[in-house]
């Protein structure tokens, strides 16, 4: 696999195809808006940008990553001759739905189609297709160009060979793939948002401020970001999404998001990209890191 597609242009779509296309992958980026795409090039250098500073990569290398990547705003003609798709657009069934029955449609009949999806489930995104054996969870972490872990979720009828082959990809890209079975949430959000969604009923109950809560996360369990930090750069739509996979899922109200994250995504406070969550990122507040409204 040498072509790659990779579907939406935002913080996990750009840093997809920023890795797979300075590992020498040649990288369709595909998004609905030229503007979109071009916020997407524009981090991806700023990105690239700081490898070079800090002497990771050297100036060819960096422009060669970037002339490794075509956008498109046409899925048609980004994805009608790739070895492999990955999507990365919303966390909303209903949005990916329509694009990998779209997929099916516009890909040749041995493109592997592979989501991002943080949880839900690759049996039920499979089944929009006629090709569920090809079909496949590759669920980077942020910043993907950095972070080592690929979780690997098979659907129910995803053949040993299209498994194979991600594993394999995986690690050329010097990931660490590590396979999950088909379960909302999988591993790696299955456990992290409880965490988070408990220390969001911390805050609301009093017992502690939004400071004092990510500083015994940090000192005290050597977790290198508090859980309400991290919560404002995963997005509080994104966090309050996957709960709401967990809780149908399982129908367990132990998953059940609390009151105050259903508020505040419904006041458009969603962290790092609203430029206010549990921590204030507005400019005006440039001298204080992360100014807190609730401590």
């Amino acid at each position: 696999m040498k072509h790659i597609a990779v579907i939406g242009s935002g913080t996990m779509g750009n840093g997809i195809a920023h890795t797979f296309a300075q590992y020498g992958f040649s990288v369709n980026l595909i998004d609905i808006s030229e503007d979109s795409l071009q916020k997407g090039l524009d981090i991806i250098q700023k990105n690239l940008d700081r490898l070079v500073a800090k002497e990771t990569i050297n100036e060819v290398k960096k422009q060669a990553t970037l002339q490794n990547i075509k956008t498109f705003t046409n899925l048609k003609q980004g994805v009608g001759q790739v070895d492999l798709v990955i999507e990365a657009a919303s966390e909303d069934f209903a949005i990916k739905s329509k694009i990998f029955q779209q997929l099916d449609v516009f890909c040749p009949p041995e493109t592997i189609l592979a989501t991002n999806t943080s949880s839900i489930s690759i049996t039920k995104i499979a089944a929009q297709t006629k090709r569920s054996e090809k079909v496949i969870g590759m669920h980077f972490m942020n910043p993907v160009p950095l972070m080592k872990l690929v979780e690997i979720i098979r659907g129910y009828n995803t053949s040993d060979t299209v498994n194979r082959q991600i594993v394999e990809l995986s690690v050329k890209l010097d990931k660490i793939p590590v396979e999950a079975n088909d379960y909302p949430g999988f591993v790696s959000n299955r456990i992290l948002m409880p965490m988070i969604n408990e220390a969001i009923e911390t805050l609301y109950n009093g017992v502690a401020g939004v400071r004092q809560i990510d500083e015994v996360m940090k000192l005290g369990m050597a977790h290198p970001m508090g859980p309400l930090q991290l919560a404002d750069f995963i997005g509080l739509d994104i966090c309050l999404s996957i709960l709401n996979v967990l809780h149908d899922g399982f129908k367990n109200p132990k998953y059940a998001p609390c009151p105050l994250l259903t508020n505040m995504v419904a006041a458009g406070k969603l962290g790092v990209k609203s430029g206010e969550g549990f921590y204030d990122y507005s400019k005006s507040k440039k001298a204080e890191k992360a100014a807190t409204r609730f401590s």
